[in-house]
Parts: C-alpha cells; structure tokens; sequence
C-alpha cells in the first residue's frame, strides 16, 4: 500500500532533510518510524529536499508499506515515534505509481525576513536583516525573475539543465516581519536563498538591477549574498 503525508518540522534541529550517515536527519526520523510501523525497512521519498536550517509546514512524503493500515491510524502511529520537531498533519492513500517528487506541479516556498530589532527568540526561524531595505526596490528585483529563466547564476552545485519557471512572487509585511513567497515547479539548490539575497543586496543599494538583469543571462559566473537557512520555508507542493 502506498501513502502520501503531509509534513511540518523545524529546520533548526535536523542536518535537512536527506539521510546522512550520521547526524539527525528528518528523513532518517520519519524511516525509523516506519519500519518499526512495518516491522521491515522503510524508504521514504521527499517532495524536496531541504537543507541544514529549513524549516517545512508543508513538506510531502510518500512511502510503500507492506501492511494495509488505515490513514488516520497510521498519522497517529507515526506522530507516537517522532520526535518533538516533526510532525505528520496528513495521510492519505495513493495509487501505486505515484511520487512525492516526481509527481510535483508546483511548489510554494515562503522567506521570512525581520526587520525590526535583533531577537534571538526568533533567530532560527526568520533572517534579521541589520540593513534599511527599500522593499519597492526588492519587488522590482523579483520582477525580473518571473517566467522561464536559467538561474545557474543563483544555484549552488553542477547542473546538467539550470532552466526553471517561477509562476508568482508576493510579498507580505506583519509587523517586522518581511514574507517573500515564491511559487513555481523547480527549485535547485539554495536557489530561493540566493533569489532573496539578490533583493536583499538591491534593496540596501549594494547592486542595481542591471546587475541582476545580467545575472539571468546566464552567461558569467557571477554571484551575490546567499540568504541564511534560517528563514525559509517549504510550505506547500500541488500535484
């Protein structure tokens, strides 16, 4: 029987979300559990894969048991072996062919940025930003990255292909804290981190537009700030 869940879990006590060898990884967490559901090895697939920091709220994981168990059944079984900082908020059954991965349409990251004053409460779960950012300045950046791009000028690692589509960015205030959604279908390696620390870097003054402008050109290897971990997001995927 293969199941689809739902996952929330907080970035800041995983390694991310791959499995390592050693160290707390979410994905090693949620395998645990499941083979002592299964009384056999389980393997998980991720909808992606978040790095050391990345928090989730809507992370999708799908997964084959050779038991048949009732969804609600198996949430309430797999949340009694996990850890404080993960979470199962759904389960569903799905047809044998399907993959959290691959199956994905779009997925929906979110950046939070803290703009007010230093709080070290909130610091593992939103950037503080110690510059005045003109935010005007930051949506004309994000602008420039909607539609069908190569950002190899804004991912970390070797590809075989750097295109990707972003479909929408938004951009939400409460209070001082900054929320930059992104929504599109593929999403490389510290690819919304580097998107946010080019609005950040054109929001302060550091660089113009222009030197974005170039940067989607895809033609030099160029780069600016990476945005921390801290502050983002993976907070829904659509099939």
């Amino acid at each position: 029987m293969k199941y689809l869940i739902t996952i929330s879990y907080d970035g800041s006590k995983f390694l991310g979300f791959q499995r390592l060898n050693k160290g707390s990884s979410v994905q090693k967490e949620l395998e645990n559990a499941l083979s002592k559901i299964n009384k056999s090895p389980i393997e998980v697939k991720g909808a992606g894969r978040t790095d050391r920091g990345v928090h989730a709220s809507g992370q999708k994981v799908s997964f084959d048991l050779s038991i048949d168990i009732p969804s609600e059944r198996l949430k309430n079984a797999i949340n009694s072996l996990l850890s404080d900082y993960v979470y199962v908020k759904d389960c569903k059954v799905v047809e044998d062919d399907f993959h959290a991965r691959f199956n994905v349409k779009k997925k929906k990251y979110v950046y939070k940025i803290n703009l007010g004053e230093y709080n070290p409460i909130i610091a593992d779960y939103a950037f503080w930003c110690p510059y005045k950012l003109d935010i005007s300045k930051m949506k004309k950046c994000g602008k420039l990255f909607l539609g069908v791009h190569d950002f190899r000028n804004f991912v970390s690692g070797e590809r075989v292909d750097y295109t990707a589509i972003i479909y929408d960015i938004k951009f939400k205030k409460k209070k001082n804290i900054l929320e930059i959604s992104f929504i599109g279908k593929s999403f490389y390696r510290y690819m919304v981190r580097n998107l946010v620390g080019a609005m950040i870097e054109v929001g302060r003054g550091k660089e113009t537009l222009d030197k974005v402008k170039e940067m989607l050109k895809g033609e030099e290897n160029m780069s600016l700030f990476t945005a921390p971990a801290c502050g983002l997001y993976l907070e829904d995927i659509e099939y």
